[in-house]
């Protein structure tokens, strides 16, 4: 099967992925985003929810029916073999998912927007990776702002994560997103150009 030149898009919490993900998706590059995909395969009625709801109960549902992120989260952090049990559960199953939209696409190249690239070690699967880059007190002080949480919270949210500099060092390009929106976006123009020179071959889109 063949597959679309896949750039791989990945940060920490707060770096802004997903302001970055829509400029590129704005010039006509088609998403793949992870986090959508793993809510999609726990969705209501799914087997993956009905194997969740078994192991863990009711409480880890809302009133709704669907999966209650947050206990998820804080059920798994503190126990390793019910994080490496969940991730056994799902990660095929994304993959998976994440293959058969490959497939479907016919653009020169896809975004493929990881949040957890780095911890999974799943930057081999793409073809570059696209890092958004912003130091840790902007990363604490936006996500205070967005999740309307602590200051603490927001460290241990940071802890879990790869640190800055083991998501810099799989980087083929780094956009860096402190400053002005406007920045970004330029490069996000500039990124663009060169991938499209990738996937069609062009090696020179190689040179900075």
């Amino acid at each position: 099967m063949i597959y679309p030149y896949t750039v791989a898009l990945t940060g920490g919490i707060g770096s802004g992925k997903s302001t970055i993900a829509k400029a590129f998706e704005s010039l006509g590059v088609p998403l793949i985003d992870a986090d959508i995909i793993a809510r999609k395969i726990v969705k209501p009625g799914s087997s993956a929810l009905q194997r969740i709801t078994k192991r863990y109960g009711n409480f880890i549902l809302t009133d709704q029916g669907f999966l209650n992120r947050g206990r998820m989260r804080e059920m798994i952090f503190n126990q390793p073999e019910e994080k490496a049990w969940l991730d056994t559960l799902l990660h095929p199953l994304i993959h998976a998912c994440t293959q058969q939209l490959k497939a479907l696409i016919k653009a020169p190249y896809v975004l493929w927007v990881v949040p957890l690239l780095v911890e999974n070690k799943l930057q081999c699967q793409a073809d570059r990776v696209l890092v958004i880059d912003v130091d840790e007190i902007t990363q604490i002080t936006r996500t205070i702002q967005r999740d309307i949480i602590d200051l603490q919270q927001a460290k241990n949210i940071l802890a879990a994560q790869a640190t800055r500099d083991a998501r810099l060092a799989v980087a083929d390009d780094v956009i860096n997103n402190i400053g002005e929106l406007n920045k970004a976006l330029s490069q996000v123009a500039e990124l663009h150009q060169r991938y499209l020179a990738l996937a069609a071959g062009d090696l020179t889109g190689l040179t900075p």
